[in-house]
């Protein structure tokens, strides 16, 4: 059985309303984690690597949301994901993933998104700026890490991008620059020369070619979605036919794996 459906894409493409989408189309137990919630069984969301001393008599990984004041600025100097060297940040990431592995529930259905491409290419690629075959080699690890569940990918391509990230700025106040500020100084940005709008574009064009290349040759089952923005109403429809699923109860899982029993 499939047991993990994984919805990737670009910033502003859907991701969160899509796998919300893909969580209603069982009858069996799903257990939904949206990219935000700060506690995710496969992924490290604003948790920092404490060395020894600072919490604990060991180094040890601690929720930053649990902090405030000088701790909490002492902490953020060891987030994982934005601080951390990258020889010390995989190995702690792929144990993540072989403990929720390990952890998941034989018949439940797992929904995420970002886990797969974004995250881990936002990091070998714009944070670090790795060669491709080195975020190739990365996500190839985590899926053969995921294999047992027979790992599936939503893919949602956009051509439409700048117009897509415009239109979610208007929503957001202030996302956009703190984006574009990570984007264009990050290693792949100043490589290349990005600057403001324009750059953060082309930073995720590229990223986008890169993901929709490396997904190619992944061992996992996956669908990609052209411009799913123009027409809502038939991505859907494609993506439950892809799924091949019927109507299910979902719930929203934080920090914890929760089912809901199939009443029907």
């Amino acid at each position: 059985m499939h047991r993990l459906y994984l919805v990737e894409g670009l910033p502003c493409s859907g991701k969160s309303t899509t796998s919300a989408y893909v969580a209603s189309l069982w009858k069996e137990p799903v257990c939904f984690v949206d990219e935000g919630t700060g506690d995710h069984p496969a992924d490290y969301e604003f948790h920092a690597l404490a060395p020894a001393g600072m919490v604990g008599e060991e180094s040890r990984i601690v929720p930053l949301s649990s902090y405030s004041g000088e701790m909490f600025d002492r902490l953020l100097q060891y987030k994982i994901y934005d601080f951390l060297p990258w020889d010390v940040e995989k190995p702690l990431m792929l144990d993540r993933w072989r403990q929720f592995v390990a952890s998941a529930q034989a018949d439940t259905r797992y929904v995420f998104n970002c886990v797969l491409l974004q995250n881990p290419m936002c990091e070998t690629m714009m944070r670090f700026g790795f060669a491709p075959e080195v975020s190739e080699g990365y996500i190839g690890e985590i899926a053969r890490i995921t294999e047992p569940m027979e790992p599936v990918v939503i893919y949602l391509r956009n051509e439409d991008i700048a117009a897509s990230v415009e239109k979610a700025s208007a929503e957001r106040p202030g996302w956009l620059e703190g984006v574009i500020d990570y984007h264009v100084n990050g290693a792949y940005g100043k490589s290349i020369g990005a600057q403001g709008f324009d750059g953060y574009i082309q930073c995720l064009e590229e990223r986008q070619r890169r993901e929709l290349d490396i997904l190619s040759r992944l061992p996992v089952r996956s669908l990609v979605v052209n411009n799913p923005q123009r027409d809502w109403a038939g991505a859907r429809e494609s993506i439950r036919e892809f799924v091949g699923s019927v109507h299910t109860r979902a719930v929203v899982c934080k920090g914890e794996f929760m089912t809901l029993p199939n009443t029907s």
